[in-house]
């Protein structure tokens, strides 16, 4: 449909433009003494209101030639062929309204079309058409620009939430075997911590559904997640494995794409803690500073740099998941030092409401 005649407020600018050339022929024409103002507005106003409608099918002649495959010499044919026919149909609108104007308005004195008038309305008329063309052009260049902007957004908005789901469907099958093989050994043993791994799980799972169906999450959340997941593994791993957490007040509000940091508490165990006979802590530190939100987490690691981080996958896909929702502005490093390994982020900081 045609994006100007199918909206009203656009209809009504199209043609109060339309009538402002009318005001123009109508001064011409009483400029060049060939009407009286009431006259020629009678005769311009009516006649430029109907051809705005012929004008607009500069539009479809438009859409049927997209700029992209245009050719000169078939492009200029067509212009050139509509234009000639707007000409006429121009022609034709004002003469037959010159004359309905006369036998319907005694008052009204007809302005007098003699041949030279006839070729200038011709020529005005065409020449009005290939202005048509010309904004309708534009207007279309914008329109694609504005819906691939939209589909831009849209694909965006499509890959976070394709992204999502499989975080969600990706969480490490291993720590739920073990898990599920850590509660069926402790049944016949630890009857009560067997149940409470089960009750742990469940409500690791339930918040990791919750949260992953949302764009942005309160940091508070995201650590209540890390505490399910830490005690689930507590159960497992015993005394092995202590936990250290410092959130600032300030940051406990600040909003974070969910599932960042559990997957980061997990690798720290699977990467680092396990392999170690003495086990060791896993931190996590926030705090928010001049605008940005400060996060580290950092674990011990065993003597062997390759056994403790891994091939780096999961911190490669965190940077490309950081450039594609905040646009480069978020930063994700990491190092090796002292005997552990810590990951830092730096995200724009902002609150979610109370």
């Amino acid at each position: 449909m045609h994006p100007i005649l199918t909206n009203a407020r656009k209809l009504m600018w199209y043609l109060a433009a339309w009538l402002l050339t009318g005001v123009f022929i109508a001064l011409l024409l009483v400029a060049a003494d060939l009407a009286q103002w009431g006259s020629a507005l009678w005769f311009a106003l009516p006649a430029t209101f109907l051809y705005s409608f012929i004008a607009s099918s500069a539009y479809y002649v438009c859409r049927s030639l997209p700029m992209a495959k245009r050719h000169f010499a078939f492009a200029t044919a067509v212009f050139g062929g509509s234009s000639l026919i707007a000409g006429f149909a121009w022609l034709a609108i004002c003469q037959g309204w010159n004359q309905l104007a006369h036998l319907l308005s005694a008052d009204y004195a007809a302005v007098q079309v003699t041949q030279h008038m006839a070729v200038v309305l011709f020529a005005a008329g065409c020449g009005f058409y290939l202005l048509s063309i010309l904004a309708h052009d534009v207007l279309i260049a914008f329109d694609n620009v504005r819906l691939a902007e939209r589909r831009a957004a849209e694909s965006r908005v499509l890959a976070r939430d394709a992204e999502l789901q499989v975080l969600r469907t990706q969480i490490n099958p291993h720590f739920l075997f073990n898990s599920l093989n850590s509660i069926s050994a402790l049944t016949t043993i630890d009857g009560p911590a067997a149940r409470s791994m089960t009750i742990e799980l469940a409500q690791f799972f339930r918040q990791t559904l919750a949260l992953s169906e949302k764009q942005a999450i309160p940091l508070a959340d995201e650590i209540a997640l890390c505490n399910s997941f830490l005690a689930i593994e507590k159960i497992r791993f015993g005394k092995k494995l202590g936990s250290a957490i410092e959130i600032a007040d300030d940051a406990q509000r600040a909003l974070i794409p969910p599932m960042i940091l559990q997957p980061l508490v997990e690798n720290a165990i699977k990467h680092g803690i396990r392999d170690l006979v003495d086990g060791g802590t896993v931190s996590i530190r926030a705090f928010a500073r001049e605008q940005w939100l400060h996060i580290a987490v950092s674990n011990p690691v065993d003597s062997q740099p390759s056994n403790a981080v891994g091939n780096g996958t999961g911190l490669k896909n965190l940077q490309q998941r950081f450039a594609s929702i905040y646009d480069g502005q978020a930063r994700a490093s990491w190092a090796l030092a002292d005997g552990q390994f810590t990951v830092e982020m730096a995200l724009p900081l902002a609150y979610t409401e109370i």
